[in-house]
């Protein structure tokens, strides 16, 4: 049988509540009968339970984070960012997913309504902002990772996206390419609407308006970036670079122009977003955007810990920016560099 708490009382001829304050660090205590309870801890080998502890004081020494899915392609990279400066500070991370939908959000909102965590950090599932929102009025500490452009009502972490679409742009322009074909994620998600605007008024501004029919709405998929090089190639309008909203969409736009017959950089130039670790080992290698994924997920965890030990919330977002990383999808070997 297990020994409980009430064993080690019964041994040290104590209360429970006792036992509890030694456990605890609780209470003014004589030394002589704490040091008997301890005694009597390591005789029986008694290990309370964490969540005791954790309820005794105050705290469960546990985060939370609540994301979309475990399949995007970068969010195992902001998950271990997450976990590196967690479990050095002596905390769990307790991880919940939409997978499962409205059902998903009820197992979720179960946990919550436990307090099984101190702190929640979130990568915004669809449609939970307003749920998320009254959470953190409630008093829960919430930090977002990955805003997608939009100012949120509580912490965050973001990187310069905008920046990144202009800094593709201008490796673009750099490179003689004047037709490039934009594969957008998602066009509701502010990501997407950053990007584009960066890297179209990037081109605005050399004199070389982007063709409306040449800007391809995609949602992030190899499929996406295929489809739409393919669909361009059809309609015979031509383009001499792409720049896809993420690195799996430009993995795909890199195979269509394969099958298609073309070369990649001479004839078309490609540019992905995001840098996962899939970019260095495309054919050829994707020049491509860098998001800080890992240092985000550092960042907000840090945040929390932070204000765990009483360091407040800081009201404005904090913002990580991306670089450029050349590679041999736009540049012969020998000029591949990471620019900022």
């Amino acid at each position: 049988m297990p020994i409980t708490i009430a064993d080690v009382a019964a041994r040290a001829g104590v209360s429970k509540t006792t036992v509890s304050r030694v456990l605890n660090g609780k209470g003014e205590l004589d030394e002589t009968t704490a040091a008997r309870v301890r005694r009597v801890i390591d005789e029986l080998g008694y290990v309370p339970s964490a969540r005791a502890v954790g309820l005794a004081r105050g705290r469960t020494q546990i985060v939370g984070m609540l994301v979309p899915s475990l399949t995007w392609p970068w969010m195992g990279e902001v998950v271990q960012g997450v976990v590196d400066v967690v479990e050095s500070a002596g905390y769990g991370l307790l991880l919940f997913t939409c997978n499962r939908g409205d059902e998903s959000m009820r197992q979720f909102a179960s946990h919550v309504s436990a307090k099984s965590f101190d702190g929640l950090l979130v990568i915004e599932p669809e449609g939970t902002l307003d749920y998320i929102a009254d959470l953190h009025r409630g008093g829960l500490p919430v930090i977002l990772i990955d805003d997608r452009g939009h100012q949120r009502p509580f912490p965050s972490v973001a990187t310069t996206n905008r920046a990144g679409g202009e800094s593709a742009a201008r490796h673009l322009l750099e490179l003689g390419r004047r037709r490039p074909l934009v594969v957008t994620g998602i066009e509701a998600f502010g990501c997407t609407q950053e990007r584009l605007a960066g890297f179209a008024e990037t081109y605005a501004e050399a004199g070389l308006p982007l063709d409306p029919r040449l800007v391809v709405e995609g949602d992030f998929t190899y499929d996406s970036g295929r489809d739409a090089v393919n669909g361009r190639f059809k309609a015979g309008i031509e383009f001499d670079a792409v720049f896809a909203h993420n690195d799996l969409s430009a993995g795909g736009a890199l195979q269509a122009i394969r099958e298609a017959g073309r070369t990649v950089p001479d004839d078309i130039a490609v540019v992905g977003f995001d840098d996962v670790p899939y970019a260095a080992h495309t054919e050829p290698p994707l020049t491509t955007v860098h998001q800080p994924i890992r240092e985000m997920g550092e960042a907000a965890a840090r945040m929390l810990m932070s204000y765990f030990e009483g360091v407040p919330l800081p009201d404005a977002p904090t913002v990580i920016p991306t670089t450029l990383v050349t590679r041999t999808s736009t540049v012969p070997a020998l000029a591949a560099t990471h620019l900022p």
